[in-house]
């Protein structure tokens, strides 16, 4: 879309008939680009959510390529990539010949303890009339009696999503499968598909395509690598303090918390709603305990961590990236939930470097302040005006 915009309109001043005219077919083509973007998401989705998730994956190799190559310039760059993924897959290896026998346990004793859990909650609020009342507008996906509830299809009904989307654990793992695949053959020949790609773009504007390209890619590579150290640490951290409190399977809930933090905002309600059902078996104590650890931790998260690992990605703010997991989670179900926040990012590198800066971007602000003011005056006359009534 931003390829329409590579010339900003002419000043107010110089605005001529012929200016409007190419306006309103700039705003025409880019409604048109937009309307193509979403039928091809709704209509092909789930291709789409592969193919950006390989691309993810390439930048990934890629950036790590580029580090080795820093160090040791001798390697060439498709060797280099090929002992990332070599890497990448012997610590996984590792990983789950070590402790996949420990985690997969613990994630078997969590599945029985939630759905335990679950049910003692839908037990008792069934005993009470406030609790019929939340369970009537709870989504029958979470054990509520509203079959209409949108939340089931959004946030509720990941696992259904996910089972929809790749059919079987079979599925899953040949979609797993597909990605790997795919993102290590993008990020061996980066540039192959790159071209391939440019070539679908009319010949004037394939220089500003790939400059957009490369902004989005270094914008992915900046945010996955800061996003991946967040959500180490977010895990570690999770997983120590639920030890020390004394909550059971410590090590599967500090697993999920770290993985669910990879989708900003919602992920940490998500990771923490697991170790919130757990704790309560043991008491309203330890409950508020893994309120209050949970709590803090995402403090330290979005005030502390967060701004220092991701200040060189863009600022995506808070109700965008609500908003953009919320549409694509709706469209995609869980993939679009996964990948809404990289996506988002990209589009904004990507409106950052074709669109011109807003001139006197202070004046918003001032603006607003004036509004707050001119309010504030006013609600300080109302109290004035009802001061003498009062005193009679």
């Amino acid at each position: 879309m931003a390829l329409f915009f590579s010339h900003p309109p002419a000043p107010e001043s110089q605005a001529t008939p012929t200016t409007s005219i190419n306006r309103i077919f700039v705003l025409i083509r880019a409604a048109f680009v937009i309307a193509l973007m979403m039928i091809a998401i709704w209509l092909i989705g789930d291709v789409l959510a592969v193919v950006f998730a390989a691309a993810l994956m390439a930048i990934v190799l890629h950036g790590l390529a580029r580090i080795i190559r820093r160090r040791l310039r001798f390697i060439p760059y498709t060797i280099a990539v090929a002992i990332v993924a070599a890497t990448i897959l012997g610590l996984l290896t590792a990983l789950i010949w070590s402790s996949g026998p420990a985690i997969g346990e613990q994630f078997l004793s969590l599945k029985s303890a939630l759905v335990t859990q679950s049910g003692d909650i839908k037990e008792h609020l069934s005993h009470s009339n406030f609790g019929k009342i939340i369970l009537d507008h709870l989504p029958a996906s979470v054990g509520g009696n509203d079959k209409t509830n949108p939340l089931g299809s959004l946030g509720f009904g990941l696992a259904g999503s996910v089972t929809g989307l790749l059919g079987s654990a079979f599925g899953l793992l040949g979609t797993i499968f597909v990605v790997l695949m795919a993102a290590f053959y993008f990020a061996v020949s980066p540039s192959l598909y790159i071209n391939g790609f440019l070539r679908l773009i009319p010949p004037p504007h394939r220089d500003t395509a790939r400059s957009l390209l490369f902004a989005a890619g270094n914008t992915l590579w900046a945010w996955t690598a800061g996003q991946a150290l967040d959500m180490l640490v977010v895990g570690l951290l999770s997983g120590l303090g639920l030890y020390i409190i004394g909550v059971p399977l410590a090590l599967a809930l500090g697993v999920v918390a770290g993985l669910c933090n990879f989708i900003p905002y919602i992920g940490a309600i998500l990771g923490a709603i697991p170790a919130l059902l757990i704790s309560l078996s043991l008491g309203t104590r330890e409950a508020l305990f893994v309120a209050i650890l949970y709590s803090v931790i995402q403090f330290c998260e979005g005030n502390i961590l967060a701004p220092l690992i991701q200040r060189r990605a863009v600022h995506m703010p808070p109700a965008l990236a609500i908003l953009s997991q919320t549409v694509f989670g709706s469209i995609l179900g869980a993939p679009g939930l996964v990948l809404a926040s990289p996506i988002t990012a990209a589009l904004l590198a990507v409106f950052d470097r074709a669109m011109p800066p807003l001139e006197n971007a202070e004046h918003t602000q001032l603006a607003v302040d004036e509004l707050n003011d001119e309010e504030l005056a006013a609600q300080k006359k109302e109290a004035e005006a009802e001061a003498p009534k009062n005193d009679k």
